[in-house]
């Protein structure tokens, strides 16, 4: 009887997603290796995004910084622009501080194990071992949230996420073959993708479809078994989009600490996932005529916030920011947040 793996893999040769960080299964299979700096920028990008709002990114990131040499000789800055959009920031800056670390005291080198690997800034569990499995054939368990479901399917395991998670490491222990770990680990995660997807499962074309428990009991959407959302607080908070009378729009930095640390914005006040900022044309940075634009709602992972947009033409309010020409706008660092406050303001901004 063919194995779980065989038969996955037998799958993967012909069905294998075309991704830009990836090497195909026949080069795989004759001993090519992928390049560690893609993989591991790949997977930094991935997490808690898509693979279709990925692409983009990573190919802007490679040309910009073909190597990981390349990406700690930039700044800060430039990442954080380059990143702008793909949200969760603080990737970004683990991203540099990581870059900095392997440049400076790895000579350029990715370490190839797991457990060297968690040692780099920013490197947790699930990316050491995706690059470790991925890119240097080493044999960890892989689990995101495509293999999640897939095993707590194929298993028909109901511990509720994300406790089940150390069930679905042990599966992948198990599965995974000595050769080709790396092609296995990314043929589940396809197999999610575009097989074992959450709604509509494609169950007769699952290469893997005999051996599944929830399949055959028809059970297959019931998995994998979420626990309760906690309901998300809602905040308020104004902001405020000042122009030169060229169009040129006000802008200043974050704070290097906390939300969306280091990223550009407008001025807003003080809101934070605990706290309300303060609203009305009152709270703005200086005494000006101040126009409603309507308001903004942004989801963030912890809270759902809501923002009034103020427009008005005046001088800078402080030293500590800088005018930014409206058509310049679109290359700097600002978050999704700031980009729908000043959208909001200026619809022609971007």
């Amino acid at each position: 009887m063919e194995s779980f793996h065989s038969n996955l893999l037998t799958w993967y040769d012909t069905n294998a997603r075309k991704l830009p960080w990836r090497i195909e299964p026949e080069l795989s299979k004759s001993g090519v290796l992928p390049d560690p700096y893609h993989i591991w920028l790949s997977e930094v990008m991935l997490q808690q995004t898509t693979v279709a709002a990925v692409k983009e990114y990573f190919l802007k990131f490679i040309t910009l910084w073909p190597t990981v040499n390349d990406l700690a000789a930039a700044s800060q800055d430039d990442v954080m622009k380059a990143w702008a959009g793909l949200g969760y920031y603080s990737r970004a800056r683990n991203l540099k501080k990581c870059a900095d670390y392997v440049t400076e005291e790895l000579d350029g080198q990715f370490p190839q194990t797991q457990q060297e690997l968690m040692k780099l800034p920013g490197i947790g569990p699930y990316t050491s071992a995706a690059v470790s499995t991925i890119a240097f054939q080493n044999k960890a368990a892989v689990v995101d949230g495509n293999i999640e479901r897939v095993v707590t399917r194929h298993t028909a395991n109901a511990t509720p996420m994300p406790d089940v998670k150390a069930d679905c490491a042990t599966f992948m222990d198990d599965e995974m073959p000595e050769n080709r770990p790396g092609d296995f680990a990314q043929a589940m995660m396809d197999l999610g993708a575009t097989i074992c997807t959450p709604r509509n499962p494609l169950c007769a074309l699952c290469p893997v479809q005999n051996s599944c428990k929830s399949y055959s009991l028809g059970t297959m959407l019931s998995f994998p078994v979420k626990a309760p959302k906690k309901e998300k607080p809602y905040r308020k908070g104004a902001a405020f989009v000042l122009r030169r009378p060229d169009g040129a729009v006000w802008l200043r930095k974050r704070p290097d600490k906390g939300l969306l640390a280091g990223m550009s914005e407008v001025p807003t006040t003080y809101w934070t996932a605990r706290i309300d900022g303060a609203t009305g044309s009152e709270a703005g940075p200086i005494k000006a005529d101040w126009i409603s634009k309507g308001t903004i709602n942004h989801t963030f992972t912890h809270f759902h916030l809501e923002l009034e947009v103020w427009l008005a033409t005046g001088p800078s309010p402080d030293n500590h920011g800088w005018w930014s020409e409206e058509n310049a706008l679109a290359a700097e660092a600002l978050p999704t947040v700031i980009k729908k406050v000043i959208t909001a303001a200026i619809p022609s901004a971007f």
